[in-house]
């Protein structure tokens, strides 16, 4: 293998729905956020954005040779976009992060060291923990409620499982059921398998370019679904344990 073929150990996964204003800052910060501390490509899912977001990715592209751009036809959503970007990435190790700027890139290092001292790689997913969220209150008490019903439901140990940052391997999130809005149940769908979820406190911003693609009242009727869609996953979930296998 040369070096112009050798992977990277970090693909940073950031999925896009009209976010023209924000892509060339968070590009930036996630740079350096990451410069000199591992071999790292960003991909950019763009979820068939209908404002320039394509032309901004293209400029930052320019700027930013490691960047890598998938374009969706038409919205297909923020899980799926995820699990394009994922299916994308070059590197066995995943982080995820909103493309809104809430998520803050210079947490990442942190979240993935912890990954990296785990025995096990594929059997974790650490997860960030907005511990002081900056959100309406609104947003703020029906996460808290919502938050709290799934983890009795689950039974999944993250107290913030709406956090867009998150750091897992590759082949754990193909491993994972998928379905729409999926990414808000990555550590009850990690747990499922077989995992384990560590909860690490991040920063987080008001955010300060575009507007939210998200209603309160659209997260909880498509939530409660979903909710209990997992938990009939959860019920049917078999995790054998391995004797012996041959090579």
């Amino acid at each position: 293998m040369t070096a112009s073929d050798k992977k990277p150990d970090l693909s940073v996964v950031v999925p896009v729905f009209n976010e023209e204003e924000n892509v060339l800052p968070l590009v930036r910060e996630i740079t350096a956020a990451l410069d000199g501390v591992c071999d790292y490509e960003i991909v950019y899912v763009n979820d068939g954005s209908s404002d320039t977001t394509a032309s901004v990715l293209k400029e930052a592209q320019g700027e930013q040779p490691r960047l890598r751009i998938v374009t969706h036809k038409e919205s297909c959503g923020q899980s799926t976009a995820v699990r394009t970007g994922v299916k994308a990435a070059s590197a066995p190790l995943i982080a995820t992060l909103d493309g809104d700027g809430q998520n803050d890139p210079a947490d990442i290092p942190n979240l993935l060291k912890v990954l990296q001292e785990s025995a096990d790689v594929d059997g974790l997913l650490v997860a960030g923990w907005r511990a002081k969220r900056q959100d309406s209150e609104v947003k703020k008490v029906s996460s808290k409620i919502a938050n709290g019903v799934r983890s009795r439901l689950l039974g999944d140990a993250t107290p913030d499982t709406g956090c867009g940052l998150k750091v897992f391997s590759r082949a754990a999130f193909l491993d994972m059921a998928y379905f729409s809005h999926m990414h808000r149940f990555l550590p009850a769908l990690m747990i499922r398998r077989g995992g384990k979820v560590v909860s690490v406190k991040v920063n987080h911003r008001h955010r300060e370019r575009g507007v939210s693609k998200y209603g309160t009242w659209d997260r909880l009727k498509v939530g409660v679904v979903d909710l209990f869609g997992v938990r009939w996953l959860q019920r049917r979930a078999k995790v054998p344990v391995i004797l012996e296998a041959d090579d």
